[in-house]
């Protein structure tokens, strides 16, 4: 074996390249982060071919004093950390000190800078096998300009790794976006090949904030986002979150930010994923655009040399957070609210022209176009007598006074043997969100007037998510009924599985789900929830504790029950082909504006859609 020897400087900053550097990307983002650390206000990037070729970012931020240029390109050289009290909490994006080292190795690299309050600007360029600084007098503006020239070029093995110059700059001009998004009191430049491609102005108002994110997102995104702030628990959570109509093929349109840093973080992917999982249609992916503001000492950002990850020192309490605040953002909106306009969603989605989620509880079967609504969880004979009036309409005859609790004068479901009813005079303002209904297609479809033009609902998707949503509060009410097994189910797993299994009973049992822990690798299932009785219950157990291993919280168990729930509900609605009354179809559609999220299905397919004047008037050229 060879002697144990020290590295030359320079081989050890390519090492540590290796990890910082992987493409142009990467180079702009750490100069960027300098840049706004320094107190910058603007921000000018200029590349060539990709980044490859040319860097260039010049900020105005404080500068580097003259004494301490030749400290700028030295490794573990940093102005933001002192103490390991200050890595603890750490307030700023950049702080490992290796950035402009590691660059200077692959690279050529000019740092340009005059500090506040210095009369000069200085010029620092590394050199030679031992990165030898060299500082010269340089004219210089007070701030910062950084020039990366031919990366790769002494890493010939690195460079062919390199992509076709389009996808480098799509790479660049994507982290560029998250700075930019994290950063909106900075005004931000983007020139490739000499082309302009960015130019933000400095958003200081609410609505310079929208119209950047509408700018980088896409006006589409804007026009369907629902605005959050909530504060709990010591964390704050504010941004936009794009209603379930507007969802993406790919998660290209997901931006999350912790104490301004852009992250991506499996924990925070999976409380979104929950937030939309019974609204979002299958293999959709949801847009958004959140800060979390969190405690410093309580994150920790130094696990991952690119600074992309982060550890929440309480990652359930953050995960619940995420998902409460998310999933009741989701349930408060109500058709006619201004943010739920209709629009159109990304090209080929299978989302309508626009949808609303609605807020409240709707409780009873609506008869005879009165709707009754009561904010209270369903009693066990409630929920009983729900399920008899919905199979009802399954079977196709009407509900019975016995099945409703009262007389019902009018059927819900029966032919149209009598000319419809008139639609209900009212003023605009008078009207409800939905309007009124006029007539009925086909035997799926309602069409209704409302105050801005037409609504045109799928009245069995409507109506499932509105049984749906009644049975949900009928088993919140009731609780979730457990069951013994007749032999106890004995797994064998992972010590790290069994000790969350114990340190987390509790919580299950409430779920109905009673696992003992028999040794070190071994649990036993005694308790199972009733509705889950002929489920797979080895998978289920195993998903749980994977979950809460992996989050520290796990939803299988509701997950499933709400599944069974929804398969329910999607047999004991209306059925196509039914004919409707014109006050049934209103009735319909008053429980849809009490009924929480009835925008969509439990499927995650849509149940309306609004064609406004302007649009009916677009579509047959009037006024043209």
């Amino acid at each position: 074996m060879a002697a144990i020897q020290t590295l030359p400087p320079r081989l050890a900053n390519q090492i540590a390249a290796g990890e910082v550097v992987e493409r142009p990307a990467s180079v702009t983002k750490e100069l960027i982060e300098n840049a706004l650390d320094a107190g910058a206000s603007r921000v000018e990037v200029e590349v060539e071919q990709g980044g490859a070729r040319l860097i260039r970012v010049r900020d105005d931020g404080d500068g580097i004093a003259h004494d301490q240029m030749p400290l700028a390109l030295s490794r573990h050289a940093t102005s933001k950390i002192h103490s390991l009290d200050d890595l603890e909490a750490v307030s700023s994006l950049g702080f490992r000190g290796e950035a402009l080292a590691s660059i200077s190795s692959v690279a050529r690299l000019t740092l340009t800078s005059r500090a506040r309050g210095e009369t000069e600007g200085w010029c620092v360029e590394a050199e030679g096998q031992d990165m030898q600084t060299r500082v010269s007098p340089a004219a210089h503006p007070q701030g910062t300009t950084v020039e990366v020239r031919d990366l790769f070029f002494n890493t010939p093995a690195r460079r062919k790794f390199l992509r076709t110059e389009k996808t480098e700059f799509n790479h660049l001009e994507e982290n560029l976006r998250r700075q930019a998004l994290s950063r909106f009191d900075v005004g931000f430049t983007l020139q490739h090949n000499g082309r302009a491609v960015q130019s933000l102005r400095p958003a200081t108002t609410e609505r310079d904030r929208q119209q950047r994110v509408a700018s980088l997102c896409g006006s589409q995104f804007m026009e369907h986002a629902l605005s959050i702030d909530v504060e709990a628990s010591g964390l704050r959570l504010q941004g936009w979150v794009a209603l379930p109509t507007f969802s993406r093929s790919q998660a290209d349109l997901q931006y999350f930010f912790v104490n301004g840093r852009p992250i991506r973080d499996r924990l925070v992917a999976h409380a979104v994923r929950q937030a939309y999982r019974d609204v979002l249609y299958n293999q959709r992916h949801p847009a958004f655009v959140l800060y979390l503001e969190v405690d410093p000492a309580n994150v920790d950002v130094n696990v991952h040399p690119t600074k992309h990850e982060v550890r929440f020192r309480d990652g359930r309490l953050v995960h619940d957070f995420l998902f409460r605040s998310l999933h009741r953002a989701l349930a408060e909106v109500r058709p006619g609210d201004d943010s739920t306009e209709p629009g159109h969603g990304e090209a080929g989605a299978p989302g309508p022209s626009g949808s609303s989620v609605a807020t409240g509880a709707a409780g009873g079967p609506a008869v005879s176009g009165q709707v009754q609504n009561q904010n209270r969880p369903a009693s066990p004979s409630e929920t009983e007598a729900q399920m008899a009036f919905y199979g009802g309409l399954h079977q196709g005859g009407g509900p019975s006074a016995n099945a409703v609790g009262e007389a019902s004068p009018t059927p819900f479901i029966q032919s149209r043997t009598t000319a419809p009813s008139t639609m209900p005079q009212a003023s605009e303002g008078e009207m409800p969100p939905l309007g009124y209904a006029v007539a009925q297609l086909h035997g799926v479809y309602i069409l209704a007037q409302s105050a801005e033009g037409m609504v045109i609902v799928d009245m069995h998707a409507a109506h499932e998510r509105i049984v749906y949503e009644r049975m949900k509060r009928g088993v919140a009410g009731e609780g979730v009924t457990s069951q013994p097994m007749l032999v106890p189910l004995t797994l064998n797993v992972s010590q790290r599985e069994a000790d969350h299994a114990e340190q987390y009973a509790e919580d299950m049992a409430t779920l109905g789900l009673q696992l003992d822990r028999m040794g070190p690798e071994t649990v036993t299932v005694r308790q199972v929830p009733a509705l889950l009785r002929d489920a797979d219950m080895e998978q289920l157990v195993r998903d749980v504790l994977s979950d809460l291993v992996t989050h520290g919280r796990s939803q299988q168990v509701e997950a499933r029950i709400e599944h069974l729930l929804g398969t329910m509900a999607c047999y004991g609605s209306v059925r196509a082909n039914r004919q409707l009354t014109i006050p049934e179809m209103n009735a319909l559609l008053r429980d849809m504006e009490a009924t929480e999220r009835s925008g969509q299905c439990n499927h995650g397919r849509p149940t309306w859609t609004r064609l406004s004047m302007g649009d009916l008037d677009k579509l047959f050229m009037r006024g043209q």
